[in-house]
């Protein structure tokens, strides 16, 4: 209900002119029986009628103007409040560390943008039209005891039942729309997983079994929205059944008390009105209340991304420091929960400023993890790390990544064109700069192959998995970069041009740092500085012959890969 709220706040002032426009519109309303109460009594008396069938006909009017008026304020607020709190998901997701997003299914990160929001939209209309009920409600309830007390009493008791079976029902609806929106999300991820491994599917033939999981999911889901539908059920007949019921006694009561005088037949058709005019007020608190439950069980959702820990700095005035290399990292243990073992343990190491480093080591020995610590998508539980001599913590975020390139191993590349992607990092870059990085990867052939050129869209194109890697390596060479970090950025390309790409490597090495993570050691061979990690911890640092002759892990990797081991490092 907060968050709801704070959702809200910003729309004060529409929604207090909603609130008075229902109020306007519900006093015409009101005042209609009482209107034709008096078209009766003039009729009986027999005077004119024109005043009061004008009078009825003028707040008919009124209350449809001013009902339509409001219903177009209501709608418009509605749809804002929806695009706040996705643009607010969408804020958030983009703030939150790598690791709160990283854990949990795309599919299901997608849903709490798409979907959640969206129950919002009745919600949001809902608390002016559970105020504007209420007070129709009362106002109902109280010129139907100006009329008769005895009728009221009987009204009031088949509100009364109403209402307790509605506490009881109403609470079971909230949880079967949050069942049913976890299970959309859990319905999304499975899906989304599976759309990206399609030919892994297919190839294993796994069509049906795998499609059975998602079917499953989907009934689930559909199983949670049918008992929210039928509680939503429930709620509408035992409210219409109890005013209808409450109808009757009246016509039954009031007919007696009409037939021995103590009531005015004019009365008794005015209570009528009333009674049926009753049935508004609580149909729209029971529609109001149910879009309240599902706005506050989407709310539930929402505040679980707000939840999310955010990337937070402590910026520090300073300078880097000349002779200090790039990175230096100092006694460093990370673990990525309390309790569990660490994927860092008291790491220390420098990288130089200039050369080729390449981090090599057997699966879980914490190649990732260190990536991540440099990126800063994590920070560690203990030590330090330190850019140009700068303590990590004393920058921002920002800070540290303008002076990083990275090229992931999967080489991602995000929804837009072929340009899109490579000035992804430098939007500003010319066309000059744009050329010659995809001549440097051996792109400008396909590039100038496609129909639309560099304004192919990606999603369409027919490029392999090496050509995209190479569009991920040209976003990173566009401009020189204090560090390029690669993770084993040639695992999809050619011999050849496997072999211009090192070219690449080896030149800007001669000017900056370019750091490795080597999961295979033929492309590392070559590389300045090799850090051998073993089991969270820094084993060994040499180069590619020194660490053959003196290291035995080292050299059960090469062995292991088939590279060539010279005799001399042997022996």
């Amino acid at each position: 209900m907060q968050i709801l709220l704070h959702l809200l706040r910003p729309h004060r002032k529409v929604l207090l002119l909603g609130l008075v426009l229902g109020l306007v519109s519900n006093a015409a309303n009101l005042a209609a029986p009482l209107a034709t109460k008096r078209i009766i009594d003039t009729l009986g008396d027999g005077g004119s009628l024109t005043g009061p069938i004008s009078l009825l006909l003028v707040l008919v009017v009124i209350g449809s103007v001013i009902g339509l008026w409001q219903w177009m304020l209501m709608g418009t607020l509605a749809e804002q409040v929806v695009l706040e709190a996705r643009l607010s998901v969408i804020q958030r997701y983009f703030r939150a560390r790598l690791a709160e997003l990283t854990g949990r299914p795309t599919g299901e990160l997608v849903t709490r943008v798409t979907a959640d929001p969206g129950l919002l939209h009745q919600a949001s209309s809902s608390i002016v039209g559970l105020v504007n009920a209420s007070l129709a409600f009362v106002a109902t309830l109280v010129l139907m005891g100006t009329l008769d007390l005895v009728l009221l009493l009987c009204t009031l008791a088949a509100v009364a039942v109403v209402g307790a079976v509605m506490a009881v029902l109403l609470p079971t609806i909230s949880k079967a729309q949050k069942a049913a929106q976890d299970a959309v999300g859990d319905l999304g991820g499975e899906l989304e997983g599976t759309l990206r491994a399609m030919r892994t599917v297919k190839a294993s033939r796994a069509e049906q079994r795998q499609g059975g999981r998602i079917e499953d999911d989907a009934r689930r889901a559909a199983s949670f929205n049918v008992r929210a539908a039928r509680r939503a059920a429930w709620v509408w007949t035992v409210s219409w059944s109890g005013v209808s019921f409450a109808i009757i006694a009246v016509l039954g009561v009031g007919a007696y008390r009409a037939d021995a005088g103590l009531l005015a037949v004019s009365s008794l058709i005015a209570f009528l009105l009333y009674a049926f005019q009753l049935m508004g007020p609580i149909g729209e608190l029971t529609q109001n209340v149910t879009a309240l439950q599902s706005g506050i069980a989407a709310a539930r959702r929402i505040s679980e991304v707000y939840a999310m820990r955010e990337e937070t700095s402590d910026p520090q005035p300073g300078a880097r420091m000349p002779d200090a290399p790039v990175f230096a990292v100092r006694d460093v243990t990370l673990r990525y929960s309390d309790d569990a073992p660490p994927a860092l343990d008291g790491v220390t190491l420098t990288i130089p400023s200039r050369g080729h480093t390449a981090l090599v080591g057997p699966s879980g020995a914490g190649k990732t993890s260190l990536f991540s610590l440099l990126l800063r998508f994590l920070d560690p539980q203990s030590g330090e790390l330190y850019l140009h001599g700068r303590p990590y913590r004393s920058l921002t975020h920002s800070e540290i990544r303008q002076e990083l390139a990275y090229v992931e191993q999967e080489a991602p590349v995000v929804p837009g064109t072929i340009r899109d992607n490579v000035l992804f990092s430098h939007p500003e870059a010319t066309d000059e700069e744009l050329h010659r990085v995809l001549e440097r990867v051996r792109l400008s052939a396909k590039v100038a192959s496609l129909p639309l050129g560099l304004d192919t869209p990606l999603s369409g194109a027919e490029l392999s998995g090496g050509e995209r890697q190479r569009i991920a390596l040209a976003r990173a060479l566009v401009r020189t970069p204090a560090v390029l970090l690669l993770d084993e950025a040639t695992a999809q390309v050619d011999a050849l041009t496997e072999a211009a790409l090192q070219d690449c490597v080896r030149e800007r090495a001669a000017d900056s740092a370019v750091v490795t993570i080597a999961h295979r050691l033929s492309t590392v061979i070559d590389a300045d500085r090799i850090i051998v990690l073993d089991g969270g911890h820094v084993r060994a640092v040499g180069t590619h012959t020194s660490l053959l002759a003196t290291d035995d892990l080292y050299r059960g990797l090469v062995e292991a890969l088939r590279i060539a081991v010279p005799a001399d490092a042997t022996a």
